[in-house]
């Protein structure tokens, strides 16, 4: 395979596009079909590396998962809450999705467990959820930097308290791995969020996955959630995964700044996914937005209006954002950024390189980001950093009208294996 794929320049796009499942989902469903009393068929499981690697990990903990062959549906074996291997070494890559829950899992489960991942992945902090966990009398270790993976797992001195607080302004993901362990012990907690929580609409959706799986956890207060006393999770028979919202941007980018129309299928109003709310961002503008159930359709109306808007609670989408700032009728300011910076790679300060070879102004600070569109756009090649986000918001840099590189473009397989050909399907 080349290290790199040249994009030609495009002038106009538009057509559908059926979603892959979404990755947040997928992960989430996979865990909690193998917590649960009984046994759960996952249809449309995303197919990728990070939903591979939870895959992997449960049945090295000893899950039965059995493929439908020709599908993406899947038949889990629930384990009831007690996870058959006691001991294991588990390697996640760089997913978070898998490593966060997992690590809050393990360190209730009474087990001997080691978690490691790629390099970048020993770069992202996790001292925030192993500090509350210690709390609860899990024994977590680190066996190299101090705040950061691998972690080593031991059985610990588990005890329930009545509170447990963990830091949300950091990941999402650290409430989310929290909230869906806590039922292993009985629940009856109360888990207080200090800071800002980013990225608040995927605990929400964390919360919609457990209450289908038997667990109603809800916010008691701004700041503070209740995991109610339970008796652990029970399969619901089936669950469907939605199409991939955050992955949906870059295609309604597209129409936005293509011309379109472009339909997205697999996610719309009734959606459990904050990232539908980018939508909104486009509209906001000037794009023309439509939505059905399970789709969403945009066609661009020039010329598009600059922004100055909060992403916190929408980061990824964010970055699908700071791209359509380039086609933008002056400067765009993008805050509440910060979870940037501990994600795949530091995503402001990969941003600000590759934005400017196109030749916008960027200006960046902790947690913002300005873009004033070049005057004439510059073709370029593209740095992606071993981030799946950085491959696939920058080949819409094509719809300026000229060719970039992409190095790296496999990076994509994270979360959407096929997706260059799915974006060369709507060019027009």
């Amino acid at each position: 395979m080349k290290p790199y794929l040249d994009l030609a320049p495009v002038a106009r796009m538009a057509g559908t596009v059926r979603l892959p499942g979404s990755k947040s989902i997928s992960n989430r469903t996979l865990l909690l079909c193998a917590l649960a009393r009984g046994n759960t068929e996952v249809a449309g499981l995303l197919d990728a590396d990070d939903v591979t690697v939870m895959l992997t990990a449960l049945r090295t903990l000893g899950i039965t998962i059995e493929p439908r062959p020709g599908t993406r549906d899947f038949y889990v074996h629930g384990s009831g809450g007690a996870l058959p291997v006691k001991r294991a070494e588990l390697f996640l890559g760089n997913a978070g999705t898998a490593f966060r829950p997992l690590t809050a899992v393990l360190a209730l489960c009474g087990g001997t467990y080691v978690l490691s991942g790629v390099a970048r992945m020993h770069e992202r902090p996790i001292g925030a959820l192993v500090d509350a966990l210690r709390v609860l009398g899990a024994d977590i270790r680190y066996t190299d930097q101090e705040g950061f993976p691998p972690l080593a797992i031991g059985p610990g001195h588990l005890h329930l308290d009545a509170e447990v607080a963990i830091n949300g302004a950091i990941s999402s993901q650290f409430v989310s791995a929290l909230l869906m362990a806590l039922p292993l012990r009985g629940g009856g907690l109360t888990l207080d969020i200090v800071g800002e929580l980013v990225s608040r609409p995927y605990v929400e959706m964390t919360l919609s996955l457990m209450a289908r799986f038997g667990v109603e956890g809800a916010w008691n207060g701004s700041g503070r959630l209740r995991v109610p006393t339970s008796d652990g999770y029970r399969s619901p028979g089936r669950v469907v995964v939605e199409g991939d919202a955050s992955s949906a941007s870059y295609f309604l980018a597209a129409g936005a700044i293509g011309g379109g129309p472009v339909r997205v299928q697999g996610v719309g109003r009734d959606s459990i996914q904050g990232d539908i709310s980018f939508a909104d961002t486009l509209a906001g503008m000037g794009a023309a937005v439509t939505l059905g159930a399970d789709w969403i359709e945009v066609q661009g109306r020039p010329p598009l209006r600059a922004i100055d808007a909060d992403f916190t609670h929408i980061p990824d989408a964010a970055m699908t954002a700071a791209m359509v700032a380039l086609f933008a009728n002056g400067t765009s300011t993008l805050r509440g950024i910060a979870s940037w910076r501990v994600k795949e790679t530091d995503r402001i300060a990969a941003m600000s390189a590759e934005l400017t070879k196109l030749g916008a102004r960027v200006a960046a600070g902790p947690d913002w980001l300005t873009i004033t569109p070049p005057t004439a756009f510059s073709a370029a090649t593209i740095d992606t950093y071993d981030d799946h986000r950085m491959a696939m918001c920058f080949a819409l840099a094509t719809l300026a009208g000229v060719p970039v590189r992409i190095n790296d473009p496999e990076c994509v397989r994270k979360t959407f294996p096929d997706y260059f050909t799915v974006f060369r399907s709507l060019v027009r």
